[in-house]
Formats: structure tokens, C-alpha cells, sequence
């Protein structure tokens, strides 16, 4: 994981150029958009299942790698075939090369992408509605996962493409999925309910705003109206608390704006903005999430301050990599004594907890979209749910060593992550099958049907003469 994902991917796409040694994948650049049907011609295509597609502009908490980008796009797949067993034939890393607005690249003479400023507007939808036409008409029944697109586009491309074919945005309803299941795995410790939850999220971009979507989803099929549910979620920006009165808020981030009034009684330091410690002390959390790639934001004053009001704090500090991380799980427990229960997005060493080595549970992406992608190649499903995504999320949760056991991991090891995949691939087809969307039913035999999809890298044995 560590070698072919978070940390080691970041620096691969950093110095992609300079290490670029043989194809893998298919760069398209825009100059070549009109060519992308012919590009994909190749017979050494004719398999493929899953599609991961980058345009290297948002790159982890990177920024612009521009055509580096493409390392995610194969660390990604090779995550597929680690956890899932997707077979690698099956699979094509994608990058569409738009140009980069980082100098360095553009300046450096070895750089292998277009260099060319990214074109924006009417030009890089025209860019992206042309890859998407040579897909359906190639792959008509792919599993396009987008991967590290900026904010801008994140989003938008997802509301209009999640509907024209088997799709989603692993930013934005992966990482929502799998901070879900962990979090659902945590209040089980806590012996609460999630409608209890009063839920903190530092960084209100796509990653924010979407698992608080998914999040408030939850809390509604718990009981809770919209409109109440709401209420439990404060999102932080560079800005301070989002609010009705924040300027220029993201069609993604006014459903969870706070109506000022509910916070007329707030006991507040500054009138410029409302900061994360104001937050913490007025709305009194039970759980903390940084999607900010800030380094070191969840600061001991801030934890304390939680703690003061929460017993057992759930505090996930997902942003990679690790460099970026709000906090280190180690110091999150010394300034809870030992009682904060935490998610990390990045890879830690093990720590120390109530006297005893204990395992940082990674709150990584790759516990959920490996299974989801298993399971909708499967039925060959038409499109991608939030009930879906719910699904997901659900089976993680239900996977948990610490249901068994409170004082247990909240995420099962990675040795047990094709198990765990396999569950989450058959909740998936289920539900996908409930839904009608899927092409290919296998009520009977589904689980036999996800059990051959799932390859194994074994040598064939040799037997001699």
C-alpha cells in the first residue's frame, strides 16, 4: 500500500517526467481530442472493465502535476487489483492531458505532458463531452471512476455524467463512503446514534461537502427531517464557518451554510470570522474531520477544547499525504488520554494506546471503491447510487473488529481487504439489482459470479517431464 499508494504515489507523479521509463495507460492531450475515438481502437483494449481518469490538476493535497497525474490513475487500478481482485487486463489508467498551470512543469524541458497553460470554459467541456462519447461508444458497459480533479470541475462533471453512464467521483463519494463506514464503526464504540452526532468538517471542498452529504443521508434514514439534520453539521473554510452570509458559495457547499441565527448565542473571539476554535468551544463536537491539507490544523488547543466537552472524541484527520495530515494520531491521544478514537487518511506507524501497541486505523478510500467497482462491473450496472454508496459504506461498517469487540480496531487489516471487498461488492450488486439497473442479474449465483471475477495472481505451477 504505502509503495504503490499514499505516501510514495505523491512523489511519483511529482517527478513522473524524470522517471518515465515505458508506457503504461493512455495519455490524450487536448490537441489530439478530435483523434480519441481512434486512440481507443486498440485491440489491447478490448477487456477492459474499469476506467481511471485524471487531469492531474488537484493531485492528493498536491496541487498541479499536470501529466504526472497519471500515477494516481495507476495507483488507483493497481488498488483495484490488490483489494479486489479485478483482474489487471481489465483495467486502463486514463489521463486528459488539458495542459498545467504549474511553472516548473512548464519550464522543465523533460516534462512529458503538453506544455501549454490548462485551458478552461467552453474548451474543456468541449474536451471532456468528446471522451465521454468515445467511451460509451467503446466501453459501453465501463466503470469510469474520475479521480483528482479540481474543485471547479469536480462536481459538475460528476451531476452530469452520473447519468449517462456506470460512473462516480472517488474524491468526492469514495472517500464520503469510507469516512461513513469508519464513523458509523466509531459511534458503536461511543454507544450512541449518529442522529446525536454534532459533526465538525475543516475543509469544505468536494471531499467536505460530499461526505457530509452522505453523512446527513444517514442521519435521515435514522429519522431525522433535512432541515433538522442540517443543523448537526458546521464546514469550515479558509473563510471560517460557511454561513447564508459567505461570499461566493459553491452550488455543493449552501446546503450546509448555517442560518446565523442558530448561532446568535455564540460566544465568539473575532467578528471577521468564525475560526475552527470558535466552532469548537460554541458548537461543543463529537466529531472532528479534516479534509483541509493543512498541516497540523487540529492543534492541541483545538483538541483540548473538544475533549473538554466530549468524552470520546471521533476525530479523523484524512487530509494526505502524510505530511498534510491536521494532526498525528499520537499526539490526538495524548492530549485525550488515550480516549480519542481516530481515522487517519494517510498512512502512520503504530502507536501507543492505554499501554499497548495498537494499529492507526487508515481511513483510506481503498477499503471502499475496489468492492464498489467489483460490484457493479459484476451486474454490469447503468449507474452509480447514493444508495449504493450507502451500501458501501454499511458493509465496512458492518465489517469492524471493533463491533466485536469495543476496544478493537474500527477498520479490519489490509490482510483481510479482499474479504472485506467481497462484501462490499455483493451489498453493491444487491442493491444495484434492487435499483433495476443492473444489465446482468445474477440473484441465484451472485456471489459465485463475484467470486470468479476475482483474480488471483498465482503462478501456475510447473511440472516437469
Amino acid at each position: 500500500m504505502p509503495i504503490v499508494y499514499t505516501p510514495t504515489v505523491g512523489l511519483g507523479c511529482q517527478r513522473y517526467s524524470h522517471i518515465y521509463r515505458r508506457p503504461r495507460g493512455i495519455f490524450i492531450a487536448y490537441p489530439e481530442r478530435h483523434r480519441i475515438e481512434k486512440i481507443l481502437e486498440n485491440n489491447y483494449f478490448n477487456q477492459v472493465k474499469v476506467i481511471v481518469v485524471s487531469d492531474g490538476e488537484r493531485i492528493l493535497g498536491l496541487g498541479d502535476q499536470g501529466a504526472g497525474g497519471m500515477g494516481i490513475s495507476i495507483g488507483k487500478l493497481a488498488l483495484y487489483t490488490m483489494c479486489a481482485g479485478i483482474y489487471p487486463g481489465f483495467t486502463l489508467p486514463v489521463l486528459l492531458d488539458s495542459g498545467t498551470n504549474n511553472p516548473a512543469l512548464l519550464n522543465d524541458p523533460l516534462y512529458i505532458g503538453w506544455h501549454h497553460e490548462r485551458i478552461r470554459g467552453e474548451e474543456y467541456d468541449e474536451f471532456i463531452q468528446l471522451f465521454i462519447i468515445a467511451i460509451k461508444k467503446r466501453f459501453p458497459h465501463v466503470l469510469l471512476h474520475w479521480e483528482d480533479f479540481a474543485q471547479q470541475n469536480a462536481n459538475r462533471l460528476l451531476e452530469r455524467y452520473q447519468q449517462e453512464l456506470c460512473s462516480f467521483n472517488d474524491d468526492i463519494q469514495g472517500t464520503a463512503a469510507t469516512t461513513v463506514g469508519t464513523l458509523l464503526a466509531a459511534i458503536a464504540v461511543t454507544h450512541t446514534t449518529l442522529s446525536h452526532q454534532s459533526i465538525v468538517i475543516l475543509g469544505a471542498g468536494s471531499a467536505g461537502c460530499g461526505i457530509s452529504k452522505l453523512i446527513m443521508q444517514a442521519m435521515i434514514k435514522e429519522g431525522l427531517s433535512e432541515n433538522v439534520a442540517k443543523k448537526h453539521f458546521f464546514l469550515i473554510d479558509r473563510d471560517g464557518l460557511l454561513t447564508e452570509d459567505t461570499k461566493n458559495l459553491l452550488s455543493f457547499q449552501k446546503m450546509f451554510a448555517q442560518n446565523k441565527k442558530n448561532l446568535k448565542n455564540w460566544q465568539l473571539k473575532s467578528t471577521d470570522k468564525i475560526t475552527l476554535l470558535d466552532v469548537i468551544q460554541n458548537a461543543k463536537p463529537t466529531v472532528l474531520i479534516g479534509t483541509s491539507s493543512q498541516t497540523g490544523a487540529f492543534t492541541e488547543e483545538i483538541i483540548r477544547a473538544m475533549y473538554k466537552h466530549t468524552s470520546r472524541p471521533i476525530i479523523f484527520p484524512l487530509s494526505n499525504p502524510t505530511e498534510l495530515s491536521e494532526a498525528t494520531p499520537a499526539d490526538l491521544l495524548k492530549w485525550t488520554n488515550d480516549n480519542a478514537i481516530i481515522g487517519t487518511g494517510s498512512p502512520f506507524p503504530a502507536i501507543s494506546k492505554n499501554g499497548q501497541s495498537f494499529r492507526v486505523d487508515q481511513t483510506n478510500n481503498c477499503y471502499i471503491f475496489p468492492g464498489l467497482g467489483l460490484g457493479l462491473i459484476a451486474v454490469k450496472a447503468k449507474y452509480v447510487t447514493d444508495s449504493m454508496l450507502m451500501a458501501a459504506a454499511l458493509a465496512l461498517a458492518n465489517a469492524s473488529p471493533a463491533k466485536k469487540n469495543p476496544q478493537d480496531n474500527l477498520l479490519p487489516p489490509l490482510t483481510d481487504i479482499r474479504e472485506v471487498s467481497f462484501k462490499i461488492a455483493m451489498a453493491v450488486a444487491t442493491e444495484a439489482i434492487h435499483l433495476g439497473v443492473a444489465e446482468d442479474i445474477h440473484f441465484n449465483d451472485l456471489e459465485k459470479t463475484i467470486r470468479q471475477l476475482m483474480w488471483i495472481p498465482e503462478y501456475v505451477g510447473y511440472q516437469p517431464f
